[in-house]
């Protein structure tokens, strides 16, 4: 019996901004939750780029350049996208960019508005480099997978679409790995032209 996985194997950047945990203050939860929800999320064989980092603008654009000129096909950062002083995610990300995506960062706070109106104070966004999608998510283990995977009534029929649906076929627009979803945890959206049909 062949139980080689048919997919392409795909490198993942996950990064979390937090100058707290970085230093130890208390244990980092974002870095497991991208990584839990990833390995749940897609079919591929996965390779985690996992950085725990503070808030330092200086330091995020620099990981996210190291991780693009790893070969990471995404990269998803938590924390650090709110007012707050030290929230400098979002201008990290955009200063690397080559594009800016900015449908992801709406996406994500219509779907966190559906839990807190505090959610038009989040400033996550999407940006393109090289061949490499960067997004940003919120730094709460519970939005992320909300913002992930879109929300469902009791039937399952989706009520809010989540951002992940998207990202595949967004990965296939700029060059890199087919990337083949769970469809109990997230139905990946693409063309039917775009859809690649694999044997048994």
């Amino acid at each position: 019996m062949n139980t080689r996985n048919p997919f392409d194997p795909i490198k993942i950047g996950i990064v979390s901004v937090s100058d707290r945990a970085s230093s130890g203050v208390y244990e980092d939860k974002g870095l497991p939750a991208l990584q839990d929800w990833l390995s749940r999320a897609i079919q591929n064989p996965l390779q985690f780029e996992p950085r725990l980092i503070p808030d330092e603008q200086a330091t995020i654009s620099a990981t996210l350049i190291e991780l693009v000129d790893a070969g990471c096909a995404l990269v998803l950062t938590t924390g650090g996208t709110g007012p707050a002083l030290r929230d400098v995610t979002p201008e990290a990300t955009l200063a690397v960019a080559h594009k800016e995506m900015p449908g992801f960062g709406e996406q994500m706070r219509q779907v966190s508005l559906k839990f807190v109106p505090t959610a038009i104070l989040s400033r996550q966004v999407a940006v393109i480099r090289h061949q490499t999608l960067i997004i940003n998510l919120p730094g709460q283990p519970k939005a992320i997978a909300e913002t992930l995977e879109g929300l469902k009534d009791a039937n399952g029929q989706s009520v809010v679409n989540g951002i992940f649906a998207a990202v595949p076929y967004c990965v296939d627009l700029i060059g890199g790995p087919y990337i083949e979803t769970n469809e109990a945890v997230c139905k990946a959206f693409r063309p039917k032209a775009a859809i690649r049909t694999f044997g048994p």
